[in-house]
């Protein structure tokens, strides 16, 4: 069906649809890259891309374009090696309800849920009040929110608890002469699930040198699933966010409460 005319070019209503998906796509994709070496990459293929449509199609320099030719004809491998993480991220969020969360486009078009029910959210006073409280003594904590991915795998590295959370059993866990306090704590369904677990180290090396194991764990676990760590650090006190890979950093007792009930 044709919506109106631009010239002599004609403007469809599904026109429109695939100039918005992939519009939404893109701005996916510059999210997952932003702040890294990855953007770098990025701009460095498609220079390449550039180069040889340049040399090839508009100058028709044979030797040189047939160089780069070879370069080109790996691409969508090549992508996959480079983006590795990228792409598994990208396809974590295409699978699960943080792409169809209750603030995104997704959500707002589709008002059904095709995934699994997701998650009860936490009770998060209690969370931010421990949190508040590590700080001030400058206890390192770690504390897992899951969302919809299932982190059962990384509850067994662990030891399995099913307790309500409460400030004082999370200040506790993570006291520092607390058998339990070496690790994360993972909460779902508003209950403790699992303390002294193990998580992924992420492989990003463009964080700051002053992120230490705790963060970069923290991290790990927000790259191969959509739960958010909370992470309070040992040596400064200072209370930061993981999310999808980004770090939230330096947050008050408000400001994680805030950045909490949006995300949760």
């Amino acid at each position: 069906m044709e919506l109106f005319h631009v010239g002599f070019i004609s403007v469809r209503l599904l026109d429109i649809i695939d100039i918005l998906i992939v519009a939404f796509l893109l701005y996916k994709i510059y999210q997952l890259l932003k702040g890294g070496t990855a953007m770098n990459i990025f701009i460095g293929i498609v220079s390449m891309y550039v180069l040889w449509f340049l040399f090839v199609k508009i100058l028709d320099m044979q030797l040189l374009g047939a160089i780069l030719g070879q370069f080109m004809s790996v691409g969508v491998l090549a992508l996959i090696i480079v983006f590795q993480q990228e792409v598994r991220r990208f396809l974590l969020v295409l699978g699960s309800n943080s792409f169809a969360g209750k603030d995104s486009f997704t959500r707002k078009l589709l008002p059904w849920n095709w995934n699994s029910a997701p998650a009860t959210a936490p009770n998060i006073i209690p969370i931010v009040k421990a949190c508040a409280g590590m700080a001030k003594t400058k206890t390192g904590a770690i504390i897992v929110l899951a969302r919809t991915s299932d982190l059962k795998f990384f509850q067994e590295t662990g030891d399995l608890m099913d307790a309500d959370v409460s400030k004082r059993l999370l200040e506790s866990i993570f006291f520092k002469n607390s058998p339990l306090h070496d690790g994360a704590v993972i909460i779902e369904n508003n209950k403790i699930k699992a303390a002294r677990c193990v998580l992924p180290v992420t492989e990003n090396t463009d964080l700051p040198a002053h992120y230490g194991m705790r963060h970069r764990a923290a991290l790990g676990i927000t790259e191969q699933s959509d739960a958010i760590s909370i992470i309070v650090s040992e040596e400064t006190g200072l209370i930061s966010v993981a999310i999808e890979g980004s770090i939230h950093a330096n947050l008050s007792p408000e400001e994680l409460e805030r950045l909490l009930e949006k995300e949760m």
